[in-house]
């Protein structure tokens, strides 16, 4: 798994962060709420262990943001020293998906961590997605574009259903690159081939392109007509 770790306790943070890095997993840390976010928006992790008390903003509040503004669904596990009822029922009306009180097990991190990540990872059913004009069915693999239907080789699919899952947020290369092809490629062209045949299907069938270059710093779906 890649875990992000949010978590201001330095002690705390470093055993996290060497337990699960000796366990195999990929793992990034943030000792304060607003990095944290930045890191839970940009990146691309499996699940985030979040601390309730942050400094800078809390953990409520990165877990908030975090659902309601960067509609990113990654399992968050919140971590506390905080054990009332309201407490915990604060944090899952935030968004996040299981709570652990501080002191705890590392072995148990690992094990909430594991079988949110398998729930997660497992869903049936994925949703259809919608941006705009344009829609995606996971499932049946239909895209329909101001109405029209798109025909994409398979790589060009992936490439917008990456781009759908969070309409309007700006994707780096290497971004886009890991979630298609498994890894950064040696050299631009085969990213930007694929984003070329991508959007001019997309513009055949709706006469203009949802797709924007951002200079510098890659491509974002635009959820709203520009034309």
């Amino acid at each position: 798994m890649r875990v992000l770790i949010i978590e201001d306790d330095p002690a705390i943070a470093a055993n996290l962060y060497d337990f699960l890095e000796a366990r195999g997993h990929e793992v990034d840390a943030a000792a304060d709420g607003v990095t944290g976010l930045h890191l839970a928006v940009t990146g691309r992790f499996d699940a985030i262990v979040l601390d309730l008390g942050l400094p800078g903003m809390d953990g409520n509040t990165v877990c908030r943001k975090l659902r309601g503004d960067a509609h990113d669904d990654t399992p968050v596990l919140m971590l506390t020293a905080r054990d009332t009822l309201e407490d915990k029922l604060g944090g899952f009306a935030q968004g996040a998906d299981d709570y652990l009180i501080k002191p705890f097990a590392l072995k148990e991190v690992e094990a909430r961590l594991a079988a949110l990540h398998k729930r997660h990872a497992g869903q049936v059913a994925p949703r259809a997605l919608t941006a705009g004009e344009l829609t995606f069915d996971p499932q049946s693999l239909v895209i329909r574009f101001c109405g029209r239907d798109v025909k994409l080789p398979p790589k060009c699919i992936r490439l917008l259903q990456v781009l759908m899952a969070q309409p309007d947020r700006v994707f780096s290369r290497k971004e886009l690159e890991a979630e298609v092809w498994g890894g950064e490629q040696q050299t631009s062209d085969t990213l930007r081939s694929h984003m070329h045949v991508l959007r001019r299907e997309l513009v055949q069938a709706g006469s203009y392109d949802p797709i924007e270059n951002v200079h510098g710093l890659g491509y974002r779906l635009v959820s709203h007509a520009t034309h």
